[in-house]
């Protein structure tokens, strides 16, 4: 009876992967004294003043159906944030609020790729992308990044032989989790380039563009695009401002794009929880300070656990350039998956296994820095007595 329920449904949604990320913080999450570096967020809670705005909101009654474009103050203030990053005007019509960055892939998906259509994907990478293309009957057409030891990098000519006739779009996560992989400004230019010719849209996740250790941002399309390009940014407010438990993030897109991507929230989650925009601005009125703690800590996070890396002869792994993650091999074992769980068995440390990000990341490991240094030097210390073992 079961086989003729699930029988019964789509192709797609039986065939939707499970999350190797999930099924390894599943297995780990209740062990006393594991440290968890799985998933992608940090250790710290959201501030207080991002949710007393939330609570303030809820205070004063703000608990109605609203705008589902996001309401207009959240719109103003992600176009002064725009303004103060990239140091130009942005208009509040380029702002589409979400319940969450997944969200707004899902939505630029839903806009952009379905049946028949292909997808470019630069692996290896967060899961989510290829998963949601999936569901929407689109085919995924990954694009492996080189890895040289002490880089990761990407062969524009091999982006280009991948571009067919059923080319709809490019996702493009840049700095990108898990690699750390991030575009220098020529190479975003080269790939508009590439779009324009071709008549193809860019997905630009830009999530981590605060976290690069060498600058104030890493390199964004909105250095070399014009404001009509066919480019759907997507973003959250989980990782800049520990609000991964909101489940809010934005688009930006052309306005022209305004009454379809309208359309798409009314009939998906018809609208962001008012108090929970309130809180948005703030983030962003107020967040500045906090948001370069939060790189600090994630500089020295890196610092702490690639240097621990490179004491072992076992290890292979570049210095991620952004993002806030550490993506290694270890010699010796190619079932990442089996890895992942031996760790939280025999070192009671939780990381995610390369599986989880496509073939090319397969003999990886990812592990997640966004946290006390305290915790991440018991890591190393973990880390290194397993492998000495």
């Amino acid at each position: 009876m079961n086989s003729d329920l699930l029988g019964s449904l789509r192709r797609e949604a039986r065939l939707a992967p499970a999350s190797g990320i999930v099924e390894v913080a599943n297995y780990g999450r209740t062990r006393p004294g594991l440290i968890p570096l799985w998933v992608g967020e940090g250790d710290l809670s959201t501030p207080a003043f991002i949710c007393e705005a939330a609570a303030r909101s809820m205070a004063a009654g703000e608990t109605f159906y609203t705008w589902q474009r996001g309401i207009p103050e959240l719109r103003a203030a992600l176009a002064r944030y725009h303004e103060r990053q990239f140091g130009r005007p942005f208009s509040p019509e380029r702002f589409f609020v979400t319940g969450s960055g997944m969200q707004s892939i899902q939505l630029a998906i839903s806009a952009l790729a379905g049946p028949g259509d292909e997808a470019i994907v630069l692996t290896p990478a967060w899961p989510n992308f290829s998963a949601a293309l999936a569901l929407s009957g689109a085919t995924v057409v990954e694009v492996d990044l080189d890895f040289a030891g002490r880089e990761w990098t990407l062969d524009i000519d091999r982006l280009v032989a991948a571009v067919t006739p059923r080319t709809r779009v490019i996702f493009i996560n840049s700095p990108a989790n898990p690699t750390g992989w991030t575009a220098p400004k020529e190479q975003l230019r080269a790939i508009l380039d590439l779009a324009r010719e071709r008549g193809i849209w860019i997905v630009a996740d830009e999530v981590y563009n605060r976290f690069v250790f060498d600058a104030p941002r890493a390199a964004s399309f909105y250095d070399v695009a014009e404001d009509d390009d066919r480019i759907l940014y997507v973003n959250t407010f989980s990782k800049n401002w520990a609000m991964t438990g909101w489940r809010i993030g934005w688009i930006s897109a052309p306005p022209a794009l305004g009454d379809v991507l309208e359309n798409l929230v009314q009939y998906s989650t018809s609208g962001v929880a008012a108090f929970m925009q309130r809180a948005a601005i703030a983030a962003l009125d107020e967040g500045d300070a906090f948001v370069d703690e939060q790189v600090r800590r994630a500089a020295e996070g890196r610092r702490i656990i690639c240097e621990a890396l490179a004491q072992s002869n076992r290890t292979e792994f570049a210095w991620p350039a952004g993002a806030f993650y550490a993506f290694f091999a270890l010699a010796g074992e190619d079932d990442t998956r089996a890895l992942a769980f031996r760790l939280i068995d025999e070192a009671k440390i939780g990381i995610a296994p390369g599986t989880a990000f496509g073939s090319s990341g397969s003999r990886f490991m990812r592990l997640c820095f966004a946290r006390r240094a305290d915790d991440l030097h018991e890591v190393a210390n973990r880390l290194g007595n397993w492998l000495g073992g």
